[in-house]
Formats: C-alpha cells, sequence, structure tokens
C-alpha cells in the first residue's frame, strides 16, 4: 500500500480575468485573507528551480511522470532576509513540501556552486541537496516569479490561491540580483492559475463555490511555462 502520509490534495485550473473577479467574489464570503499579504491581499513569491543537465524534473512533468520532485529556493516580496530551501514532491493529485530556512550568505554560497557548507548542515533536507548536486548534478536553472492572491479556509486545512503576472528569466549568470530581468511566460494577458489545495477532504461549500462553467482544471506547472526559452 502506497504511504501518502503529509501529502495535500492539489487541484489547477486555468482562468481568466472575469473568472477571477467570480470566484473571488464568492470566496471572500467564507474564507479569510492570509496573513502574510500586503494591503492589497497578495505578494511576489520568487522561486530558483534546480535541475540537471538532462533536465530530470522538466522531462518528468512534460512526460506526466506520476511520482516526481523539484527542488527550489523560494523568497518574497524580494526580501532576503527570510528565504527557504523547498523540496516539492508530486504523487498524481497529491503533493508534500519540505522545506526549511537558510541565510541570504548561505543562499548565495549554494547558488554560486559552493556546497562544502552543505555537507555538514544539520537540516537533513540540504544535506539531501548537497548529495544530488554532486551526484545528480542539480544546479540552478530558472528563476519563477508571480504575484498570488491567497485564502484560507480552516475545515479541511483548505488553502486556494490566484496566480498571476507568472514572468521567467531568459538568460543570467547571477539570481540573486536588485535588477531582476525577465519576460512574461503567459500564454495570453490575464490569464491566471487557480490553485486549490487541501488535507482529506474539500469542504462542499468550498467546492461548490470554486466550480464554473469556465475553469478548465489542467496539469499546469510554472517550472515547465517558464523553461520555454531555455
Amino acid at each position: 500500500m502506497e504511504q501518502n502520509e503529509g501529502f495535500r490534495h492539489e487541484l489547477k485550473y486555468g482562468i481568466g480575468y472575469p473568472q477571477y473577479l467570480e470566484l473571488k467574489s464568492r470566496l471572500k464570503a467564507v474564507m479569510q485573507t492570509d496573513l502574510h499579504t500586503d494591503s492589497g491581499g497578495k505578494y511576489l513569491i520568487r522561486s530558483i528551480y534546480f535541475d540537471n543537465y538532462e533536465d530530470k524534473a522538466l522531462r518528468e512533468k512534460r512526460d506526466g511522470i506520476p511520482r516526481r520532485e523539484k527542488f527550489r529556493v523560494r523568497y518574497y516580496n524580494d526580501d532576503l532576509s527570510y528565504i527557504v530551501l523547498e523540496k516539492k514532491m508530486k504523487n498524481n493529485n497529491l503533493c508534500r513540501k519540505l522545506h526549511v530556512r537558510i541565510g541570504e550568505a548561505e543562499c548565495r554560497k549554494l547558488l554560486e556552486g559552493d556546497l562544502a557548507w552543505m555537507r555538514e548542515y544539520p537540516e537533513s533536507l540540504v544535506q539531501e541537496l548537497y548529495a544530488k548536486m554532486r551526484y545528480q548534478m542539480l544546479k540552478p536553472r530558472v528563476l519563477v516569479s508571480y504575484v498570488r492572491e491567497p485564502y484560507i479556509y480552516t475545515v479541511g486545512n483548505v488553502r486556494v490561491t490566484f496566480d498571476s503576472h507568472i514572468r521567467t528569466t531568459m538568460y543570467h549568470r547571477k539570481f540573486l540580483e536588485d535588477g531582476i530581468v525577465d519576460v512574461s511566460a503567459e500564454d495570453g494577458a490575464g490569464d491566471m492559475i487557480l490553485e486549490v489545495k487541501y488535507d482529506a477532504f474539500l469542504p462542499e461549500v468550498i467546492r461548490s463555490l470554486i466550480q464554473t462553467n469556465t475553469a478548465r482544471q489542467r496539469e499546469f506547472s510554472k517550472y515547465a511555462a517558464c523553461r520555454r526559452f531555455g
């Protein structure tokens, strides 16, 4: 029997701006805004994804491999005082994230290929990435940026997010730059991704609120979308 302890359900829908306005008005009636957002109820996410020279993570996503993993470094609102290393694991529509906070100096060493500090690091996730950077040849590949508008519902531990303005770097030498040069990775103006994450069950009130005739459930990877340019 498969062990999915700690995994959560994850559903994704492609929506346009009119659907966003409709869904937002519904959700705000019953869900709470995440406390970490700004005055507009949003925040900026930047993620630096790792892959190897064979693009293992990218190919597994495109080939629909049900069980896969990705490593990334993530920070918010361009604030480098809070940086996390994350490992995201997928098993079909189930997902799980492991994360550990690292300092800016450690992050810069990691991105520059200075790995010595990772070998004896007390957090096992850092040690795991160290091993995979050594033996699977993982390295930083792309910087993905987007704006997230999150809502939460405590019953079922539900989190609904609207992700927009998805952008990608093309070619670069450094990731943690003051002025990031990137381009849009969206298929069309106003395109957004609705994500719904929950534990064992999705409450009926939330299920009914997110149902529209035009929302298209689909597999979508920001990482894959942002690798289209290289």
